[in-house]
């Protein structure tokens, strides 16, 4: 499976996870596994990893998010930005620049169209603001 897949999985249990405020990561994750399909090892760290992180990631989303603060965005652009923003803070082999783009490209596909552009506008600041 492509990295990028693997990135896609984490991002649907992002965004399920925003419906239930975080609960039961482990049975999301096995409900995944029977119902789509067998998740990845790679998407199982970052959606836990961003389970734990959660308000360190939305104190950066607000930081660095000029009018709109996290609990006010939109699920799907949330939840792409919470992949993103894990893999930009904690995952030392995957390149910042690869983060955005596979960000923008998720947000291309799912979210509305003017999305993509802020999610650019903040993961490009928070890239900037780490260097």
């Amino acid at each position: 499976m492509k990295r990028s897949e693997m990135r896609e999985q984490a991002f649907f249990l992002a965004f399920e996870n925003l419906f239930d405020n975080g609960e039961n990561i482990d049975e999301l994750m096995e409900l995944y596994s029977e119902n789509v399909c067998e998740l990845s090892d790679y998407a199982k760290s970052v959606f836990k990893g961003i389970s734990e992180n959660k308000e360190e990631l939305n104190s950066t989303i607000n930081t660095y998010s000029k009018s709109w603060k996290a609990s006010r965005l939109p699920k799907v652009s949330l939840a792409i930005l919470y992949v993103a923003l894990y893999e930009i803070c904690y995952v030392d082999e995957v390149p910042d620049s690869v983060a955005i783009n596979e960000a923008v490209e998720l947000a291309k596909k799912y979210a509305a169209s003017e999305d993509a552009s802020f999610i650019n506008g903040i993961l490009g600041a928070v890239a900037r603001g780490r260097k």
